[in-house]
């Protein structure tokens, strides 16, 4: 999947410990063991089997957040910088250049010249902020490499890189030069910190930096302009 330039956006390790015991408390462990062997097989997290499974699992838990805010920073031919607010299921509010618009369900709240009007939005306009990786949809053609540990933003995360084989069949020719591959930042919470990609756009290089913050935060409130 070739990520465009406006698209837009986990893991657990377990640890165990024994020591060595003695005949004369052999007894008691037997009846103790079993309760605190269920007390850790409930409380230590799943290690994930592959750097795809971690990938999805956070992905999973991102389109679960009630809300979240975003900032996409573009740089190279079209330079710009977009921040964006979410609150479920389909209220989206977006601070661009131009001004800010709001979203709701399938209508864009425009303001013009101090006045409200309504446009309506294609189905799937807002789909990559939502889903940035589409993982389902490009599962075939989608490897994930795990980077190791770092930091964003002072932050813990651990960064991955995500490759596509196949070209997005949804772009157009002149759209489909565009990088091929990504890298992926999730938090210790499992859930997306940054995403950065880089390539090329109708001929010219770009880079897009996208950050996520402020996960179910519920001060974030989006309404209609009146």
């Amino acid at each position: 999947m070739p990520i465009r330039p406006l698209a837009l956006a986990c893991l657990a390790l377990a640890l165990a410990a024994c020591k060595p015991s003695t005949p004369a408390d052999t007894a008691a462990a037997e009846q103790a063991e079993p309760v605190g062997a269920l007390e850790q097989a409930a409380a230590a997290p799943t290690p994930l089997s592959s750097p795809e499974d971690e990938m999805k699992a956070s992905m999973d838990r991102f389109l679960a957040a009630r809300s979240f805010h975003a900032v996409m920073d573009m740089q190279g031919a079209r330079s710009m910088a977009i921040e964006m607010d979410f609150v479920a299921p389909d209220r989206y509010r977006m601070k661009m250049p131009a001004g800010t618009q709001v979203i709701i369900g399938d209508t864009m709240h425009m303001q013009v010249d101090g006045r409200s009007m309504k446009m309506p939005l294609p189905e799937g306009t807002l789909t990559q902020w939502r889903d940035p990786l589409r993982i389902k949809e490009h599962k075939a053609g989608m490897s994930v490499e795990s980077l190791g540990n770092d930091t964003v933003d002072g932050q813990p995360a651990k960064k991955y890189l995500v490759r596509h084989a196949e070209p997005d069949p949804s772009q157009s020719r002149s759209d489909q030069s565009q990088s091929n591959e990504l890298s992926f930042w999730i938090g210790g919470d499992g859930l997306p910190l940054q995403l950065v990609s880089r390539g090329e756009s109708q001929g010219k290089p770009y880079s897009m930096t996208l950050r996520y913050s402020r996960y179910d935060d519920p001060g974030i409130v989006i309404d209609a302009p009146q």
